[in-house]
């Protein structure tokens, strides 16, 4: 059960990140330099040359999912934070909400302190 548990929260994952991606194609504060990482990610996709080839049924759709990630999880990390947490509000998100769904970071928490030596 766990297993199912943690498949649909993976998904939910991604389809919200596509939700944020689609967000932020069309604001116009997001620059055109930036937009271009989708823009390749699909051309990519579309293209006859491919890491693995697509005749390779399952591995190859794989290569080209995985390629679609990667572009999505760029495009987002390479749009200035304050639009992306704009848009995370307006999906319903506050910002510690999102970041606890990406359990794949690991976090370590802890105090230091200076000493002069």
């Amino acid at each position: 059960m766990s297993d199912n548990k943690e498949s649909i929260s993976l998904w939910a994952s991604v389809v919200r990140r596509f939700g944020l991606g689609w967000r932020l194609l069309w604001d116009p504060r997001v620059s055109l330099w930036t937009k271009l990482a989708p823009f390749f990610t699909i051309l990519y996709i579309i293209s006859p040359l491919d890491f693995i080839p697509d005749v390779i049924l399952g591995v190859g759709q794989v290569d080209d999912l995985g390629a679609l990630l990667v572009g999505l999880e760029l495009f987002i990390r390479l749009t200035p934070e304050a639009i992306v947490t704009q848009h995370l509000q307006a999906m319903g998100f506050n910002v510690g909400q999102w970041e606890e769904m990406d359990e794949d970071v690991d976090l370590i928490e802890g105090e230091y302190e200076l000493k002069d030596e």
